[in-house]
């Protein structure tokens, strides 16, 4: 009889074999996947688990016939394939052979030693030299009184520093848990003690295999409980030390206040002495084991992050390296970097810098690299003052690439853009782009310099002397388009910074018809079309590069990627603002090439916006005026464009339309029809939607009349007072106010994006 609850189906879905770290065995791991079946056989639930299981071979020994061994564990254990009776032989022999924990398999764990002088502590000088041997003689002083207890932990010590012994400590059962009680029976009562029994479990901690054990019995908990209590002791000693410094301050002819300030002092010196190697070799063990993700988040639950960033305050250099290094491994992750930014974590690194210890100063720059990630901690840099001191380490070859990385960082921000101007920085990055010979510059660098000249003063100190010059020609020499990036940033800045520019823009014209990198073509554009100078002649500059059917063949879409097309119609842009270009180039047929480029692009923003600036300044003059008008449909396509979402589109169409509307009366009684039926449009569909409901027969009280007043219709909300003649006539002339270039834009009118400068300014902001 079949039974009727759902049946389980399992498998093995893979299967890896190692040896065991320590004895003569096989450790499985393999992967279960359990499905539980539905009456109808399909699998309902599936779930999968991690497993592990040790083949134990007491019998192993060196006269052990391996192969036909091999044979048995493979015919004997389900879990392993037939075709892994290779793999498992060539184990066995492994085995066979294996002496020292610092075996094949054993490498592939073991951590290579720290130098003598990172190593945290150095344990109680004996003359006695410890004997794995007498191990249990020497479990045996850790249940006497406290020199005992510091004695056997010592000659257990010296065994443990060395990885051959490992083992053999291991082997003691008792070792291992009695060491654990000890430590945390007696903690509290010596640092000593303490002291040496945490370095015990640090040299066990510097091999993977032995953190479960660790962990078993919590020895990383019981450590961030020591170091705890430790640094409450140290803000005692510091608030007692600063007691007598009062007193003797205050009384400084006492001398019984001044002799025990100096007992005082040397006390606390020699207790700091031993705290800071119990915190050494505590911090040194939690970051062992914080390899493990999941024991790192344990650590972070537990505070680690205020035990590490309080440490900061200490002066012990080798202290203040592992502190730090720990927080950098910590600062990756998103919530340990919040943690940093509320403990203040940035104006301690910043005392740090510079220092004389060069190995605590690389990896200080390193956690200020990992957050200056951060927005707001990149501004506490700036205001912390470290900017200066990380430009002064623009000349150290050892820590140049690090700094960089981090002012890289800070220069992304627009208002710390214009700090760099009150540092060296700047000559100092140049020197540097024209030291390089004929190779590409370092991309770091050069990122670095096109965010710097963003901003205007920082571009007139890049300029300064030949600045310019020598760049332009490095630039046009090599290609190089990030070089050119730079340029261009330069280029945007307004004032006496484009006339710079005149003696070049020839140069620049002639790299754009060349074959080459298209995006050094798009960045000679880009800086072409910054250069909205009235001294330009534009037009003996199209002629004489002929680069009118250029322009023209570029507005095809498709005819090259986008970046480029639209720098070509931002280019149009700025040379429409001459009267005879603008005319050459409508005599060309690129108005009717732009229209076609706005249908095929109207999902585009910027180029909507863009193409529509060219219409902008095509109607200031009356020959392409009167083409726009009368011989396209660019007036109808920019009255659809009226109230686009985007802010910037809506400005330059109601600027367009406003001059459009006063050269031509056939279209300015369109135009202006067009924004009062808007303007109206919302109201009347709320009205004709709205259900009148029976309770309330009228909107707005008992007049049937109300809604028949016109001043509902024209009103302008307190801005001027409501009058029954109020027309669309009037309401037109007001409105030719709005949207401003000069007003509200550059200084030459250019919509600098079609995202606008102030997303949300007034409606009626010219009034």
């Amino acid at each position: 009889m079949q039974s009727d609850d759902p049946q389980s189906l399992k498998r093995v879905k893979r299967c890896d074999i190692d040896v065991h770290p320590t004895e003569k065995a096989l450790v499985l791991h393999y992967e279960l996947e359990a499905s539980i079946l539905g009456e109808t056989g399909d699998p309902m639930h599936k779930g999968r688990k991690e497993c592990q299981k040790i083949i134990r071979l007491r019998s192993l020994n060196a006269g052990t016939d391996i192969p036909t061994l091999a044979r048995k564990v493979v015919e004997e254990c389900k879990l392993i394939h037939a075709s892994k009776l290779a793999e498992v032989e060539h184990l066995l022999l492994y085995l066979q052979g294996r002496k020292k924990p610092s075996s094949k398999s054993e490498k592939k764990e073991k951590k290579p030693v720290k130098p003598k002088e990172l190593m945290p502590f150095e344990g109680m000088e004996i003359d006695e030299e410890a004997n794995i041997n007498k191990i249990d003689e020497y479990l045996e002083l850790l249940y006497e009184g406290f020199p005992e207890k510091i004695r056997g932990s010592t000659l257990i010590l010296q065994l443990a520093r060395n990885p051959d012994n490992l083992e053999e400590l291991l082997h003691n059962e008792t070792a291992f848990g009695a060491l654990a009680r000890v430590l945390r029976e007696d903690w509290k009562h010596s640092v000593e003690l303490s002291s040496t029994i945490i370095y015990i479990f640090f040299c066990f901690s510097s091999f993977s295999q032995f953190h479960t054990l660790i962990t078993h019995y919590k020895i990383g908990m019981l450590c961030m409980n020591i170091i705890e209590n430790e640094q409450r002791k140290y803000d005692l000693w510091q608030d007692e030390l600063e007691k007598k410094d009062k007193a003797c301050d205050e009384d400084p002819d006492n001398q019984t206040f001044r002799k025990e300030h100096e007992k005082t002092l040397k006390k606390y010196q020699s207790l700091l002495l031993k705290q800071e190697q119990l915190l050494r070799v505590a911090f040194y063990l939690l970051l062992n084991l914080s390899e493990d993700t999941r024991t790192e988040l344990k650590m972070r639950n537990k505070n680690i992050v205020h035990l590490l960033v309080k440490t900061l305050d200490r002066e012990n250099e080798e202290l203040l390296v592992l502190v730090v290094s720990f927080l950098k491994k910590l600062s990756i992750f998103l919530e340990n970097k919040n943690d940093m930014a509320e403990m203040d974590t940035v104006e301690k690194l910043a005392l740090l810098i510079p220092c004389e210890h060069e190995d605590l100063l690389n990896i200080t720059l390193r956690l200020l690299h990992n957050l200056s990630f951060d927005t707001c901690l990149r501004t506490k840099m700036v205001q912390v003052g470290l900017l200066p001191k990380l430009t002064a380490l623009l000349g150290n070859d050892s820590h140049k690439h690090v700094a960089m990385r981090i002012l890289y960082h800070i220069s992304v921000d627009d208002k710390s853009k214009s700090m760099f101007a009150y540092t060296d920085c700047i000559p100092q990055l140049m020197q540097m782009l024209f030291e390089h010979g004929e190779e590409r510059i370092d991309t770091e660098l050069i990122s670095f310099c096109i965010n710097l000249a963003a901003n205007k003063r920082n571009a007139q100190i890049i300029c300064e002397g030949n600045g310019l010059k020598l760049l332009m020609k490095r630039a046009l020499r090599l290609k190089d388009p990030l070089l050119m990036k730079m340029i261009r940033n330069i280029s945007q800045h307004e004032g006496h910074l484009k006339q710079l520019f005149i003696d070049f823009v020839g140069d620049l014209a002639a790299q754009i018809k060349q074959a080459g990198d298209e995006e050094f073509v798009i960045e000679c554009l880009g800086t072409i079309a910054n250069l909205t100078i009235a001294d330009l002649d534009w037009e003996l500059l199209l002629k004489e590069y002929n680069l009118v059917p250029y322009l023209k063949d570029h507005l095809k879409p498709g005819s090259a990627e986008d970046d480029l097309i639209l720098e070509v119609v931002i280019m149009i842009g700025t040379v429409s603002t001459d009267d005879s270009c603008a005319v050459m180039l409508a005599k060309s047929g690129i108005i009717p090439a732009l229209i076609e480029l706005l249908n095929a692009q109207q999902e585009d923003d910027e180029f909507v916006c863009q193409i529509i600036y060219v219409f902008y300044q095509m109607v200031f003059h009356q020959a392409t005026r009167d083409v726009i008008i009368k011989d396209t449909q660019a007036p109808a396509y920019l009255i659809d464009l009226m109230h686009d979402k985007n802010t910037e589109i809506r400005k330059v169409c109601d600027n367009t339309l406003d001059i459009i509307a006063e050269y031509d009366e056939e279209w300015g009684k369109k135009i202006q029809n067009e924004k009062f039926r808007w303007h109206n449009s919302q109201w009347l569909e709320m009205v004709e939607s709205r259900q009148m409901e029976e309770t309330e027969p009228y909107l707005y009280g008992d007049d049937p009349d109300a809604l028949e007043q016109p001043d509902l219709f024209y009103s302008t909300d307190g801005m001027m007072p409501p009058e029954p003649s109020l027309s669309p006539d009037f309401y037109n002339q007001f409105h030719t106010q709005n949207g401003d270039f000069n007003s509200c834009n550059g200084a030459d009118g250019r919509p600098a994006t079609a995202y606008g400068f102030r997303p949300d300014e007034p409606f009626f902001h010219g009034y």
